[in-house]
């Protein structure tokens, strides 16, 4: 029987989930995009909903326990009945369709230029209007077809698992019952007359409520057995369950990364807005915090007017033109510049604007500033510090070696559970979704200090759709990877989720892809990341914006 609390926690947690989504969403969005992008949104709001809930997936399936045998129908006491083998199926699918096909489609839609913008002026004085759709269509048919040869690819070559089981070889259960257990006992063999069906007198067919747990016969017999050593089954797995572990596995190549700097990021960054927090000044630091400013902002003013002037006189600035450009090192060089100019344009950009605002609250919008945020941010910088050191330490003494040194948080959960069990499973809820904080926040921090992918910063009233949907995209991709991670770090406790089962069993011995999994890997990559960025913010821990009179040299370099 399905466990009423459980169902009701379900559409509770969706109901939260969703109503956050529009939160954000409308305090977050540019006003450009407001009564615009219905579509972006839509795939925003629904695609958190569907990364939030792949995360509070596995405390749900913690609580359910359908990974105990008794759940089969003799000992359902601690049962939740719910069926999670197919939740996970429905998110297993959810996930690379929302990565590989609502979101780059709302992403090329929205993007998308039908040739009207420029209407009416000297450059496009009698325009065409193109379609936005059918623009949007042919590349999503490109990320489809290449998307769709990988996976097909992948799971006709690597789709086998070999799983080890061991194999024990025992006597008949006749004479175990007879010679070893003693007769008239209810041990292995329990003699059972079936009742009559009532209708046509044939006995009624076995039935799983007439199976029981073990007794101490039962640990007699086994005491009797031979042990062949281990052996390797290899099965097919199911697609969904092997297009899990395929985005798991690529998801990990991001989380490896991005979540060891967000670890070590996070508390220190929350720690700063407490240490910055708005001060008064006096008239001489009012006056070179003043001329500071303006000197940047002369500075980005002379920049983006070389770079207006080259992206004129050059469209494609910081693209390869060609495939052949490809394998030209000198077109590739000459991009790669382009490239990094535009991006740490964009960093200096951003980060006087972030300047400018501390300036404004410290002057003439202190009145509007809430006091309490940055006491609050110190707050949640020593959780997030603890939470932090807790996971290095959970990893050293119970992921990496081969016999765990201590339990330690499943320790903690399991004592939890002793006097309230939801304190338990939340907490596993919580060090899950701190992993996809750790993720979103490195990413943020690595295209802050390292000029190589664009920012997508998350700001209020000034988040373009485009951000969002990159964000979105990337928790989703980081999703199956967190879950993985906890519910191998967490394994002694949720040892009877069905997610242990799919991920312990089958995925995590999956060819090819299981080595990563099996020696570790990316789980040394990422507390490598985690060891590193703490050194790096150790030396500077305040983003600076690179050198403005280098970058403008640069520019003028170019144009000769």
């Amino acid at each position: 029987m399905v466990d009423i609390f459980l169902v009701v926690s379900v559409l509770v947690a969706f109901i939260v989930l969703f109503v956050v989504a529009l939160y954000l969403l409308v305090h977050y969005q540019h006003p450009d995009d407001q009564n615009e992008a219905y579509l972006p949104k839509l795939v925003v709001i629904f695609g958190f909903v569907l990364a939030g809930a792949t995360a509070l997936l596995l405390p749900l399936d913690v609580a359910n326990n359908e990974g105990y045998a008794g759940c089969d129908g003799y000992d359902t006491d601690v049962c939740g009945g719910l069926d999670m083998e197919l939740f996970w199926n429905i998110f297993f699918w959810l996930i690379p369709i929302w990565v590989f096909v609502f979101i780059p489609f709302s992403t090329f839609y929205y993007e998308a230029d039908d040739g009207m913008l420029m209407a009416g002026t000297s450059v496009a004085p009698n325009p065409e209007r193109k379609s936005r759709l059918c623009q949007a269509l042919v590349w999503q048919f490109a990320v489809f077809v290449f998307v769709g040869i990988i996976f097909a690819v992948t799971y006709l070559l690597f789709s086998d698992t070999d799983i080890k089981v061991n194999e024990i070889q025992g006597t008949d259960l006749i004479t175990a019952q007879t010679q070893i257990l003693g007769t008239g006992l209810r041990g292995l063999v329990y003699t059972y007359t079936s009742p009559l069906n009532s209708t046509d007198s044939t006995y009624l067919p076995f039935d799983k409520d007439l199976l029981t747990n073990f007794t101490i016969r039962d640990d007699i017999y086994a005491g009797q057995n031979t042990n062949n050593g281990d052996q390797t089954i290899t099965l097919q797995v199911g697609v969904s369950t092997f297009y899990a572990g395929l985005m798991a596995w690529l998801g990990w190549f991001l989380f490896a990364m991005f979540g060891g700097i967000g670890m070590a990021a996070m508390p220190l960054d929350l720690y700063l807005v407490y240490k910055n927090r708005p001060r008064h000044m006096d008239a001489a630091e009012y006056a070179e915090a003043q001329l500071s400013l303006r000197e940047r902002v002369n500075e980005l003013v002379d920049i983006g007017e070389l770079i207006k002037v080259e992206k004129d006189s050059n469209p494609t600035m910081g693209q390869v033109t060609s495939i052949g450009g490809y394998f030209k090192s000198d077109e590739r060089k000459q991009a790669r510049e382009e490239r990094q100019s535009l991006l740490e344009f964009k960093q200096a950009v951003f980060l006087l604007e972030k300047d400018v605002e501390e300036f404004q609250v410290c002057t003439d919008q202190y009145e509007n500033y809430n006091p309490l945020t940055p006491y609050a941010a110190l707050i949640f910088s020593i959780c997030s510090g603890i939470m932090s050191v807790f996971w290095v330490i959970h990893i050293c003494v119970y992921v990496f070696p081969d016999e765990p040194l201590a339990p330690f948080l499943n320790n903690y959960f399991e004592w939890f559970d002793n006097w309230f069990p939801l304190f338990g499973v939340l907490s596993v809820a919580l060090f899950t979704i701190y992993l996809l904080l750790c993720a979103v926040k490195g990413c943020f921090k690595f295209g802050l200090r390292v000029a190589c992918i664009t920012l997508h910063p998350m700001r209020i009233g000034r988040t373009y759709m485009s951000s969002f949907m990159f964000n979105i995209g990337l928790v989703l991709l980081c999703a199956l990877p967190v879950v993985q991670f906890a519910s191998t770090s967490f394994s002694a406790y949720a040892r009877f989720a069905t997610i242990r089962q799919i991920f312990g069993v089958q995925v995590e011995n999956l060819k090819f892809f299981g080595w990563w999994w099996t020696n570790n890997i990316f789980v040394y990559v990422f507390l490598a990341f985690v060891a590193l960025t703490t050194l790096y913010l150790f030396c500077k821990p305040k983003d600076t914006p690179p050198d403005g009179a280098e970058l403008r040299d640069r520019l003028r370099s170019r144009r000769g």
